[in-house]
């Protein structure tokens, strides 16, 4: 069945659509910086991922990276099972206006505090619109 006009049309504007994204994704590995952070099994348990912010008193992770993207690997074992992606400064806003956000303390000698970020929670509406929100900062 040969499309018709007008599903060319919608399948150009598709393919417009898609490649401004991966030039979007091409130009984050090439012409940004990266922070890459990998969880591995704990998020499978508890939902969430850790984003650090503090260590032994001083900014660090995402309070001190000098990236312009965040990217948040799920590891199952040694695999890397998916990639979250954030742009940093959307993330550090994000995470402050997240309600039910808890802190905690670990790594070495539990000297780093750490954002606890439910993961299905990033995937709801609330979430949505306070991304669209920080659109408007």
């Amino acid at each position: 069945m040969k499309p018709t006009k007008k599903d060319q049309k919608k399948f150009d504007l598709d393919l417009q659509y898609g490649q401004i994204r991966e030039d979007a994704i091409a130009e984050m590995l090439t012409g940004k910086k990266i922070e890459v952070k990998s969880e591995r099994g704990m998020w499978m348990q508890t939902g969430n991922i850790c984003i650090e912010y503090e260590s032994y008193g001083k900014p660090s992770g995402i309070e001190a990276t000098e990236a312009d993207y965040w990217f948040h690997n799920l590891c199952i074992k040694d695999k890397i099972f998916c990639t979250l992606i954030f742009r940093v400064q959307d993330l550090k806003k994000l995470v402050k206006k997240l309600d039910n956000i808890k802190t905690v303390s670990g790594g070495d000698h539990n000297a780093s505090r750490m954002y606890l970020v439910n993961i299905q929670k990033l995937f709801t509406t609330d979430v949505f619109k306070t991304f669209e929100e920080l659109k408007n900062d």
